[in-house]
């Protein structure tokens, strides 16, 4: 086949211009991430001191802290990652442990998918509907509730692909050792696909360390200092939902600080998933 020069010369031609609009693409989004991340160190750095670890949130025109709303989001997380992450690994070692080409576990997995993609707000609302509603107030038991109902899709999809990575082989071995089911499932599946199940983890716990919309539902917030848990309580992401839409400037300068702790957080938690996940490739 003779060369075309001229083809040769228009494929490197489009070749080049699509390479320069992902480059474009991908510069672009990197501008607007470090704008975001630049605004929200110059207004977050500025209030951030011992204060805001020490002190509760303010009346308004009043000078305070975060402390009572970084506990309640530290309490609520916890208790809600508590309760969804077994519910998660169980359901996730059925799926692929046991029940691997089972109806019932496309059936799992399709509503699980859809729980991945459902709104927060659906889900608070859902949490308001069952817990709030009919016993008549908000509690941090409903707001933990809520949080452990988004962490466990995450946990059961990671736990279910980390365990379908398991090479059979591993399991056929420790079987023929004359190991029970359980012991395989526990002494191999789960130890090889270990680094995977705990990123899943930390990334659930990313992603419900920031969620607002279901607290608004459920906890509905605190202005004091509270560790009832059938009582409503204070939480970060709601705290810098309502300062930030005040007229005080203190709420406003809290509410900048708030976000930029979250930030740190959340961002502490992808670092260690990414430094688990690479960890398990090596």
């Amino acid at each position: 086949m003779a060369f075309d020069s001229k083809r040769y010369a228009r494929r490197h031609r489009v070749d080049g211009v699509v390479t320069g609009l992902c480059l474009f693409s991908a510069l672009s989004g990197l501008f607007v991430l470090g704008l975001i991340l630049g605004t929200l160190l110059w207004n977050g750095l500025a209030g951030l001191g011992l204060a805001v670890f020490t002190e509760m949130t303010p009346p308004p025109g009043s000078k305070g802290g975060l402390l009572n709303a970084i506990a309640g989001s530290l309490i609520m997380t916890i208790l809600g990652v508590a309760v969804g992450t077994p519910i998660g690994i169980l359901a996730g070692t059925y799926m692929a442990e046991y029940g691997r080409h089972s109806k019932l576990t496309s059936v799992v997995r399709f509503i699980n998918d859809i729980l991945l993609s459902a709104p927060s707000i659906v889900i608070g609302l859902f949490v308001y509907t069952i817990m709030v509603a009919p016993f008549g107030g908000y509690s941090a038991l409903a707001g933990a509730f809520s949080l452990a109902v988004i962490v466990i899709p995450i946990v059961v999809r990671t736990t279910e692909d980390m365990l379908l990575l398991v090479p059979n082989t591993l399991r056929e071995a420790a079987s023929a050792l004359g190991m029970p089911r359980v012991k395989v499932i526990s002494s191999i599946s789960y130890r090889a696909a270990r680094s995977g199940m705990i990123t899943g983890v930390l990334l659930a716990i990313a992603r419900v360390s920031g969620e607002t919309a279901p607290l608004l539902f459920t906890a509905l917030g605190n202005q004091f200092w509270s560790t009832d848990l059938t009582a409503p309580m204070a939480s970060l992401p709601v705290v810098i939902f309502k300062f930030a839409l005040s007229p005080y400037a203190d709420w406003r300068q809290l509410a900048w600080t708030g976000a930029l702790l979250i930030t740190f957080a959340v961002l502490a938690l992808s670092i260690s998933a990414r430094v688990i996940g690479q960890k398990r490739q090596s």
